[in-house]
């Protein structure tokens, strides 16, 4: 092999190797970044990671809200048709927050298993809720489990 093709291969084998790496660090970005939607009851039955951030969907239970004495830290219960999870929330809640209303929590479990949320996010009218929460308040024969006060239909 003359000195000008070893040249130039090493110079394309590193060049493969500067891309290869600059795409496993994209990968590895974007997999720290993505953030997963779980139901209640998959919560309840542990399918949700502890320490890791994500999504929970599904209603808040009525009779479930507990506001502090300084009012910024809320205590709740997010349920499904087939478990609850209580929720832990410090900060300002959206205006449209109330029991038996739809809701997004993004935050992460902590070790006694309360869902602390980071941000909650509640439907913007009274027609309008999430695909993954509406999926989660179906039942497996396609009946709902919403209150009827909900007034929704799936």
């Amino acid at each position: 092999m003359t000195p000008k093709r070893r040249r130039r291969l090493t110079l394309v084998g590193l060049l493969l190797l500067g891309i290869g790496g600059a795409v496993a660090l994209m990968l590895t970005a974007f997999n720290e970044n993505l953030m997963y939607f779980y139901q209640p009851s998959m919560v309840a039955a542990g399918e949700a990671p502890q320490g890791a951030r994500f999504r929970i969907g599904g209603l808040v239970e009525t009779g479930s809200v507990e506001r502090a004495d300084d009012g910024l830290l809320v205590q709740f219960t997010l349920a499904d048709c087939d478990a609850a999870v209580p929720v832990r929330y410090r900060g300002i809640l959206p205006d449209l927050f109330r029991e038996g209303q739809g809701i997004v929590a993004y935050g992460q479990l902590d070790e006694q298993g309360v869902f602390a949320a980071d941000e909650v996010l509640a439907k913007h009218d009274e027609n309008y809720m999430s695909p993954e929460v509406e999926e989660a308040l179906s039942k497996p024969d396609g009946q709902s489990c919403m209150p009827a006060s909900m007034g929704a239909s799936l």
